[in-house]
């Protein structure tokens, strides 16, 4: 009994003085962001919290839910691949699309609300806090028309994530909204 109680008092004390992990600083001093890194399987599980985040920031904007949607979702993931391929963050395919059209083309029945995309190196939970502090962003967010959600990304070799979120209605017509951070 007393020596378990001495061999886990000395690796107590040996770990307390294990020097503590090293992060690479920036020239301003700062620690330099670790890079944001998604495989294949973690797909789910990053829609699910996009769509848990923003059901909670329109339940607090006394909005209705939406709910991921496999259409938008496709609409979205061709949007963000291309806007990697043109390089540059814009609502337009390099076909000359709409995020209307690409609504249209997956098939999805109802009508587009709003898209918002994103050109970024942040985590999907970084690109929403951002897109919320823009007011037309927050508001295709928050459009109260909004049943369905489609949101994807394209994370490019260097790191860098082009963000796409699609919102739709299959309730009565409002205009469309399409904006972009």
């Amino acid at each position: 009994m007393l020596r378990g109680f001495l061999i886990l008092a000395v690796s107590l004390t040996l770990a307390a003085c294990a020097a503590p992990p090293t992060q690479t600083m920036g020239p301003d001093g700062k620690p330099l962001p670790k890079l944001y890194r998604i495989s294949n399987a973690q797909t789910a599980q990053i829609q699910y919290r996009m769509l848990d985040s923003v059901n909670s920031l329109r339940a607090a904007a006394g909005r209705s839910p939406v709910q991921l949607n496999a259409q938008l979702n496709a609409a979205a993931a061709t949007h963000a691949r291309d806007m990697s391929v043109q390089n540059r963050p814009w609502h337009f395919g390099s076909d000359g699309s709409s995020p209307i059209d690409r609504v249209r083309r997956v098939g999805y029945p109802g009508r587009l609300t709003g898209e918002t995309i994103s050109e970024t190196y942040e985590t999907e939970l970084e690109t929403l806090a951002a897109w919320m502090e823009q007011e037309d962003t927050r508001r295709v967010i928050l459009a109260p028309d909004a049943s369905d959600m489609g949101f994807a990304w394209y994370q490019e070799n260097n790191g860098k994530i082009w963000w796409t979120m699609v919102l739709g209605a299959m309730s009565s017509p409002a205009p469309m909204i399409a904006q972009v951070q």
